[in-house]
C-alpha cells in the first residue's frame, strides 16, 4: 500500500493507524528524501518514536549528509529490499509517500534515458541552481513543475537530457500522463486531499513548531561535524538556517521563507498528485472531514 499526499498532510498519522489495524499487522517504509539522513531529524519532520507508535520504520537514517549523494536508485534498493522483508514477515508493507518521484519509481521503474554526456554536464554544472533552474522552467515547463526547486541533481539531468536529445524529459517520460492507467498487481494507493487555504496553514503551524523544537541547534550540530553534501544542504528548512548563520538574514526571516518554500513545494506535490489520481481503483480521502482513525477504517473496509 502507498499513502500519499501534500507536505504536512498526515501521512505519517495515517500509515501507523494502517499498520496497526491490518490483519496480520503492517510496517512502514518511508519514500522521503531528506528523511533518509542521519541527524535531520528536526526539520525532516522525521516521525518520533511517540509518533511511530512502535510501528516499525524503514529507510530512514540510513545516509550520511556528510557524505555522497543519496540517489533514487539508491532508495529503490533500499526500499524494495524492506517490502520483501516485510512480506516474508507476513505483514503489510505501508509506503509513505514524501518524495513523489521515488513513489514513481517504485511503481513504475526508473526512467533512463540517454547516457550521461561528461562535457554538456560539466557546463551544466558551473552554473548556478537559479540560473538552471531558469533554464529548465523556459525549456521544459512540466519538468520543473515536477522537480524540486532544490533538487539540482534532477535539475541538471532534465537540460542535460533537454540538451543531449533536442527533447524534453517529460515527453520521454511518457507514463506519467493523465491517462487512467493501473497498479501492479498487489497494490493499493491512499490520497489524502487537503485545500490549498488549509494545508498553508498547517504547513505554516509546523514549520514553527520545528523552530521551536530546535531547528537550529540541529543545524548547528550538523555543521559541527563536517560539511554537509548538496542534497542535504540544499534541502528546505536547512538552507535557510545556513543563511542565517551566514548573517544573510534573522531566525524570524529565515522561518518566513521556510514557510514560502514548503508552501511553494506543496504546489508542487499537487501537480504529481493529479497523476496519481489517474490511477484506477485508488482511494481519496477528504482529508479535513476525515479524521485519521475513520480515515484507516474506510480505507480497510474499501480493500
Amino acid at each position: 500500500m502507498i499513502v500519499l499526499g501534500p507536505t504536512a498532510g498526515g501521512k505519517t498519522a495515517l500509515a501507523v493507524e494502517l499498520a496497526l489495524r491490518m490483519p496480520g499487522g503492517g510496517e512502514c517504509v518511508s519514500a522521503d528524501s531528506m528523511q533518509v539522513y542521519r541527524g535531520m531529524d528536526v526539520g525532516t519532520a522525521k516521525p518520533t518514536a511517540d509518533e511511530r507508535r512502535g510501528v516499525p520504520h524503514h529507510m530512514i537514517d540510513v545516509a550520511d549528509p556528510h557524505g555522497g549523494a543519496f540517489t533514487v536508485a539508491d532508495w529503490l534498493e533500499g526500499a524494495r529490499a524492506a517490502i520483501d522483508g516485510i512480506h516474508a514477515r507476513g505483514r503489510h508493507a505501508i509506503v509513505v509517500g514524501g518524495t513523489n518521484l521515488y513513489v514513481k519509481s517504485l511503481l513504475d521503474g526508473m526512467f533512463e534515458g540517454p547516457p550521461p554526456d561528461a562535457a554538456i554536464r560539466a557546463r551544466l554544472e558551473a552554473l548556478p541552481t537559479e540560473v538552471l533552474r531558469g533554464d529548465l522552467e523556459h525549456h521544459d515547463p512540466i519538468a520543473a513543475a515536477r522537480i524540486h526547486p532544490n533538487d539540482r541533481r534532477r535539475t541538471v539531468r532534465a537540460l542535460e537530457v533537454w540538451m543531449t536529445t533536442g527533447r524534453r524529459i517529460s515527453e520521454l517520460q511518457r507514463q506519467w500522463n493523465d491517462a487512467p492507467r493501473e497498479l501492479p498487481p498487489g497494490w493499493a494507493v491512499v490520497g489524502l486531499e487537503w485545500p490549498v487555504d488549509l494545508i498553508n496553514e498547517r504547513i505554516n503551524r509546523r514549520v514553527r513548531a520545528m523552530v521551536e523544537a530546535g531547528l537550529e541547534r540541529e543545524v548547528m550540530a550538523l555543521i559541527a561535524k563536517g560539511p554537509l553534501n548538496r542534497q542535504a544542504i540544499e534541502a528546505v528548512g536547512y538552507e535557510e538556517v545556513l543563511r542565517h548563520f551566514a548573517h544573510e538574514c534573522s531566525m524570524a526571516e529565515a522561518e518566513e521563507l521556510i514557510k514560502v518554500r514548503t508552501r511553494r513545494y506543496a504546489r508542487q506535490q499537487r501537480t504529481w498528485l493529479r497523476r496519481f489520481k489517474a490511477i484506477q481503483g485508488a482511494i481519496w480521502i477528504d482529508a479535513p472531514r476525515v479524521g485519521t482513525a475513520e480515515a484507516a477504517g474506510c480505507v480497510i473496509d474499501a480493500l
